[in-house]
C-alpha cells in the first residue's frame, strides 16, 4: 500500500488525518487545491485505492487499466466477483479507447449529458483487463462532473475504475465520514469536498442492446432520456417489486442486495393516506413486540408517527432533496440502531424511480401495498 504521508504539504492539520492508515484529506470541491489532488493520483498511479466525491455518491477508485489495482477494490469493499465496476473519465475521446463500438445514440447521449449522472454500457475494447468488466464483453463508462473528480482523473492520467465507496451491499456513502466509517484501514486516501450533490448513484443505459435499456436508473431520468433518444425502454429490475434471478449482469445494482442497512427494513406502498394509516399500525405492532422501531417519512407525514425515531427524507414535491438525503439517513437509523426501519414508498416518476429502486432493494423487497 503506498505511503501517502510522505507527500503531504497541507499547512493545516485540521485539512489531513489519518485514521487507522488511511489519510483523510479535505479538498475544495470548487478550487481543487493542486498538490492535494497529486497526492491522491500518485496513489492511482502507485496502483492504490482513493475514494473521492463525485456528483452522485463517493467512488472508490483504482486505475482501470492496472488488473492488480482493480483487484484491491474487490477485496476493500468485499465486493462480489460479479459485479461490475464503472469506469470513470474526464475527457469524452477515452470512450473510443475503452469501447469498439460508439453507436449514434451513444454520441447523442455523451453530447447532451456528460459530465453528469449517466452511464452507457458499450463493447469494450482489448485494452479493457477482464477484471474490471468482471470477465463482460461490455463496459460501463461514465464522465462525472464533479471538480474534484475530473482533477483527479486528469492528474491520474488514466481512467478510473470506481464503485461506490462502501462495503459491499451496504449504503452508498455520501459523505467522506460515510466512507471512513465503511472502509478505514482498508484504503489509502479519502478526498473530503464535503457532501454529494445529487446522492443517489448514476443512471445505466444499455447502448449495446437493439433498444437502449435503462439497467438502473439514477440520476439522469427515464424520461429525459426518452426525450433525446425517442425509444429507451427499462429493464424490469429498474421496477421490480421482488427478487428476480440475474444471471450476468452489466450494471451495478443488478445481481446482488445493495444499499441495505443493517436493520431490517420494510417499504410501504400506496396512496399516502393509507401508507400512514399502514405504518403507524406497524409502528404500534413492532414496538409491542419490544422492538426499536425508526420511520422513514416525508415532510408532509413525520409529525402524524409515533415511534423511537422518526426522520424526514424531505418534502414530497422536492424528490432532489429525498434523494440527496437517502442513504445519510438509512446509515443514521444504523447508528440509532433501531431494529426495524419502516419506509414510505415515493412515487416512481423523475428522480423518485431511482429512489423508489433503492428503497426496495435497501429492504430486500420487503413490500406491504397499503389499501
Amino acid at each position: 500500500m503506498p505511503n501517502p504521508r510522505r507527500t503531504v504539504a497541507s499547512k493545516s492539520n485540521s485539512a489531513k488525518k489519518k485514521v487507522k492508515g488511511t489519510l483523510w484529506l479535505k479538498v475544495n470541491s470548487q478550487k481543487p487545491e493542486i498538490e492535494k489532488i497529486r497526492i491522491a493520483a500518485n496513489v492511482i498511479k502507485n496502483g492504490g485505492l482513493v475514494a473521492f466525491p463525485t456528483e452522485t455518491v463517493y467512488g472508490l477508485g483504482a486505475d482501470a487499466l492496472n488488473p492488480k489495482a482493480v483487484a484491491k477494490i474487490f477485496a476493500a469493499k468485499k465486493r462480489p466477483p460479479d459485479n461490475p465496476i464503472i469506469v470513470h473519465i474526464a475527457n469524452k475521446e477515452d470512450v473510443y479507447k475503452l469501447a469498439r463500438m460508439v453507436p449514434r445514440g451513444a454520441e447523442k447521449l455523451m453530447a447532451q449529458f456528460w459530465p453528469g449522472p449517466l452511464t452507457l454500457v458499450l463493447k469494450r475494447s482489448r485494452l479493457v483487463p477482464d477484471i474490471t468488466v468482471v470477465g463482460l464483453d461490455t463496459i460501463a463508462i461514465r464522465m462525472p462532473s464533479n471538480k474534484v473528480a475530473q482533477a483527479l482523473i486528469r492528474e491520474s492520467k488514466t481512467p478510473i475504475a470506481a464503485p461506490s465507496a462502501n462495503l459491499a451491499g451496504k449504503p452508498s456513502p455520501t459523505e467522506a465520514q460515510h466512507v471512513i466509517n465503511d472502509l478505514a484501514g482498508r484504503i489509502d486516501i479519502v478526498l473530503d469536498a464535503g457532501s454529494t450533490q445529487i446522492g443517489v448513484e448514476s443512471t445505466v443505459i444499455d447502448m449495446t442492446t437493439p433498444k437502449p435499456l435503462i439497467l438502473r436508473p439514477g440520476g439522469t431520468s427515464y424520461e429525459t432520456l426518452k426525450s433525446i433518444l425517442g425509444r429507451v425502454e427499462l429493464h424490469p429490475l429498474a421496477l421490480a417489486s421482488r427478487r428476480m434471478r440475474v444471471v450476468k449482469a452489466r450494471s451495478p445494482g443488478m445481481k446482488h442486495r445493495h444499499y441495505a442497512p443493517n436493520a431490517e427494513m420494510v417499504v410501504v406502498e400506496g396512496e399516502l393516506p393509507n401508507i400512514t394509516e399502514r405504518i403507524q399500525q406497524l409502528a404500534a405492532l413492532y414496538v409491542n413486540e419490544g422492538k426499536k422501531v425508526g420511520i422513514l417519512a416525508t415532510d408532509e407525514t413525520q409529525s402524524l408517527y409515533h415511534a423511537d425515531v422518526v426522520k424526514s427524507l424531505g418534502s414530497r414535491s422536492d424528490v432532489a432533496i429525498i434523494a440527496k438525503n437517502l442513504f445519510r439517513l438509512l446509515r443514521e437509523f444504523d447508528r440509532e440502531k433501531v431494529d426495524i426501519i419502516i419506509a414510505e414508498g415515493i412515487a416512481p416518476q423523475g428522480l423518485g424511480l431511482a429512489v423508489l429502486n433503492r428503497l426496495r432493494r435497501a429492504a430486500n423487497f420487503n413490500l406491504i401495498k397499503a389499501s
